[in-house]
């Protein structure tokens, strides 16, 4: 998801902000709010949650939060794993990566969680990789998408630390694919956030691949996080005639990037990433100005597959809406982390992280799951289409 990146230095300085910052918010866990001691001793599995409740992106780990839980309800219901109960120990990193190392120590050190969900951004899941990696504590991100989740930039392996979801690179060229044999466009705007490692990273890999297809790139132009009037440089854009403008941004600016372009006459197909994927981005932009827009998502409620439309219909009966792809993800990664733990034969980090690397054709609902050797899912993609104010499936991609 997904999905605000920092950059390594502020990753290393929420780092060591995280440590000084030592641990006063309780946790909580997924039944009366009572902790148990430590998961290895007990009859619980103490699981961590490290994500954004609040804060800038706060619809992607509220969506997460809502689908782990689930997860966890049913797998509790059916006798846990091996017979021991999942307990989940929530801590909200505010969207902010100092937060969520501060988090990530607390969860380590003073909670001794066998593992940690989160955090639904990269820049987040980042800050607390070297925790995870120290304390030996696998770290799963539903939906962090920045190859440097897991691979650092000097090209060393975070050893602890996993993802559910695919890869930017891939999702960038999933739409470049689609813009270029679907939708046959020749030539393609590009309008990413130059504040967003997630945003010039799918800018680029669209942007090769596109152009690899035989397609021209008549305009590159780039905005700011929180900005609100995009409609100087939406000018420039129409001014070059694209067929397609790409758009790999979040939803609290793609909203309202969107109305302003429909409002200037601009009706070409519009595309973006998981990162669109939020109630928010239909209040923002609205249902007519929708249409006609595209983005590249880990799955689709509308997917008819039998095993997503089952989850559907639980998660409905749950909290009354439909799942969207981040509810799905946070959903999948308990079932991933099961599957690893149930493997490992015991509740031991070490031994969960090993099996999490040998995880080969899982059946989750956003695809099959496998893992190769920098820690990436290889799995499927989904282009969802808006159709008055409804994302319904078009296609799946497969890696």
């Amino acid at each position: 998801m997904k999905l605000k990146k920092f950059t390594s230095i502020f990753a290393a300085t929420a780092l060591a902000l995280g440590v000084l910052a030592g641990c006063g918010e309780k946790s909580s866990s997924d039944g009366d709010g009572e902790s148990s001691s430590s998961s290895k001793d007990g009859g619980t599995i103490k699981i961590g949650l490290n994500l954004e409740l609040t804060g800038a992106v706060a619809s992607y780990g509220t969506s997460e939060a809502d689908g782990i839980q689930l997860a966890v309800d049913e797998i509790n219901e059916a006798g846990g794993i091996d017979g021991k109960k999942i307990e989940l120990v929530k801590v909200d990193n505010k969207s902010e990566a100092a937060e969520a190392t501060s988090g990530a120590v607390k969860l380590t050190t003073q909670d001794k969680v066998v593992a940690i969900i989160g955090a639904a951004t990269s820049g987040a899941t980042v800050a607390q990789a070297q925790i995870a990696n120290d304390n030996e504590t696998p770290l799963i991100s539903p939906s962090g998408t920045s190859p440097t989740v897991t691979v650092n930039e000097d090209g060393s392996l975070n050893e602890y630390v996993f993802r559910t979801s695919f890869i930017d690179p891939f999702q960038g060229t999933v739409a470049a694919n689609f813009a270029a044999n679907e939708l046959k466009v020749k030539k393609a705007a590009i309008y990413s956030d130059n504040s967003s490692d997630y945003s010039k990273g799918l800018a680029k890999s669209f942007k090769e691949y596109f152009e690899s297809a035989g397609g021209k790139t008549v305009a590159n132009e780039s905005y700011v996080a929180k900005d609100s009037d995009f409609r100087s440089t939406l000018t420039r854009i129409k001014s070059a005639n694209p067929e397609f403008i790409f758009i790999p941004g979040y939803y609290e600016e793609v909203g309202l990037i969107v109305k302003q372009a429909r409002e200037m006459g601009i009706d070409v197909p519009l595309m973006g990433a998981d990162g669109w994927d939020s109630p928010t981005l239909l209040d923002l932009a609205g249902v007519d100005a929708l249409n006609n827009t595209f983005t590249v998502n880990h799955y689709s409620s509308e997917d008819p597959d039998g095993k997503i439309q089952d989850f559907k219909e639980k998660f409905k009966a749950k909290y009354n809406q439909s799942p969207n792809a981040f509810n799905a993800l946070g959903y999948d990664t308990v079932y991933l982390l099961k599957d690893a733990i149930e493997r490992a034969g015991e509740v031991d980090s070490k031994k969960i992280k090993e099996e999490l690397e040998k995880t080969d054709g899982l059946e989750l609902i956003t695809g099959l799951y496998s893992v190769d050797e920098n820690h990436h899912p290889i799995k499927s993609a989904t282009i969802l289409e808006f159709q008055d104010g409804e994302q319904v499936f078009k296609t799946k991609v497969d890696p």
